[in-house]
């Protein structure tokens, strides 16, 4: 039986997952100095931009999972970059803010965007049409959750 619907080439999810995957490994050498893998990194964006954090925001704007979420805030704390803490207010809650050493390494990260869009071969009209497509994607999955 010939199924055109299941042939790789016809797969949407196929380019996705393998551009994600080789944008992430092209991150590495500019990550391991650091001392940070792909996805403390983007939790890094968030907390240099906003400086404190609930968790479960956090977890939510990087589409992760406590499970996920948990260890690797774990490791920044255990690195100094970060510190974790209940609130006062329900001790279910738990907040992450940057420390001064986090505060630092932002400036150590700051050419890493740079650096990441000589590695990517589009223009920037082309660079931002594909962000509005994927930011379009995501909020698909945002409001069917």
């Amino acid at each position: 039986m010939n199924c055109p619907q299941l042939k790789l080439e016809n797969q949407l999810c196929f380019p996705l997952y393998a551009v994600s995957k080789e944008i992430t490994r092209r991150y590495t050498p500019f990550l391991e100095p650091l001392g940070l893998t792909y996805t403390q990194y983007i939790a890094m964006l968030v907390l240099w931009e906003e400086k404190k954090c609930n968790v479960t925001e956090l977890g939510k704007k990087l589409f992760l999972d406590s499970g996920t979420l948990t260890p690797l805030l774990k490791k920044l704390e255990a690195k100094g970059y970060v510190k974790r803490t209940r609130e006062t207010s329900d001790e279910r809650c738990l907040s992450v803010c940057l420390t001064d050493e986090g505060e630092l390494l932002q400036s150590k990260a700051k050419n890493i965007p740079k650096s990441m869009a000589s590695c990517v071969n589009l223009s920037p009209d082309e660079a931002k049409t594909l962000y509005n497509t994927l930011y379009k994607i995501l909020g698909s999955f945002k409001d069917n959750a």
